[in-house]
């Protein structure tokens, strides 16, 4: 690929000396030529995070240009939302600053796979501001049959929900197929949209979400390739409150518990994709659609996800 941005990979870091080194040798083995910029956020860890940073930087020195910024946060700031900000701006400071550059973040209990960086860049040379990076669950970590198929039904279920967006709003520079994934864990961002929005917002939790909203309310456009996709850690025990680690917790409960998986029924999802394509027609209005859509009430959780599947099945049958 010629004529890519630079770009650096921005990695908040707190106590992760056992899952570090498997992102580190993940990003050593991308398919890109030549140095991979890598800016790490180490804060508030008592474990030897530092120390494993320090060996990859040496075992790794002709691919990886490893930044490490050592923070130790205050008890109300140690959260995703200012460890990430602060991964950025050492990812923006190694970047000398460029807005023409390409920000990339991601968590340090990921292993990406060897063209998540071509991807990533292929869709931004394509014309994006955003790619969010579809999350998929670790497969070289434990996971039981029950928690595997549990995770498969959700992801049906939001493949069902895609389609009903794509079939009554469908997005011009956004297009089906897509997934609908844009956190932290896979997020590449222009440097230009990420200061135009403000940067990282310092909250606690879904600091990702609003950053991609306030990039939206300032013109960028955010798509959802296929191709762009990360391993996640199935652990339930995380770093930050609301992260992947609640997520899998309350899927392991789900699995272990055998109730009703209850989810916003499909009609409700055709609702919100009309008003979302109403609220298209007013220019301002299409800027502020993410943030709009927050303000609108929460969804009601009226469909069993079980019950769902197995009506689509002995249809299928």
């Amino acid at each position: 690929m010629t004529g890519e941005p630079a770009f650096c990979v921005c990695v908040p870091v707190r106590n992760e000396e056992r899952r570090l080194p498997v992102l580190l040798a993940a990003l050593a083995a991308q398919d890109l030529p030549g140095r991979i910029s890598v800016a790490l956020c180490i804060n508030n860890s008592t474990d030897s995070s530092l120390p494993q940073a320090q060996a990859a930087a040496d075992r790794w020195k002709d691919r990886l240009d490893i930044v490490v910024d050592l923070q130790t946060f205050p008890e109300h700031r140690a959260h995703a939302g200012a460890a990430r900000r602060a991964a950025m701006s050492v990812g923006l400071k190694h970047l000398g600053d460029r807005s023409d550059g390409l920000l990339i973040s991601t968590d340090a209990d990921t292993r990406p796979p060897s063209n998540w960086l071509s991807a990533n860049l292929a869709a931004i040379a394509d014309g994006a501001d955003l790619v969010g990076g579809r999350l998929v669950l670790d497969d070289a970590e434990p996971i039981s049959a029950d928690v595997a198929a549990l995770r498969r039904l959700w992801d049906a279920y939001w493949r069902e929900v895609r389609a009903i967006e794509d079939e009554i709003d469908p997005s011009p520079h956004d297009p089906a197929p897509r997934h609908g994934d844009h956190t932290g864990a896979s997020l590449a961002i222009r440097a230009a949209a990420y200061l135009s929005a403000g940067g990282v917002p310092e909250q606690p939790t879904g600091e990702d979400r609003a950053l991609v909203i306030a990039a939206q309310a300032q013109g960028a456009r955010l798509v959802h390739p296929l191709a762009v996709w990360t391993r996640v850690s199935a652990r339930t025990t995380g770093r930050a409150a609301g992260g992947m680690a609640e997520a899998m917790t309350r899927l392991f409960d789900q699995a272990r518990n055998g109730g009703p998986i209850m989810a916003p029924d499909f009609s409700h999802w055709r609702q919100r994709a009309r008003w979302r394509r109403d609220q298209r027609h007013d220019a301002a209005s299409a800027r502020r659609l993410s943030a709009l859509e927050t303000q609108l009430p929460a969804m009601p959780l009226d469909m069993d996800l079980r019950g769902w599947a197995n009506d689509v099945a002995r249809a299928a049958a």
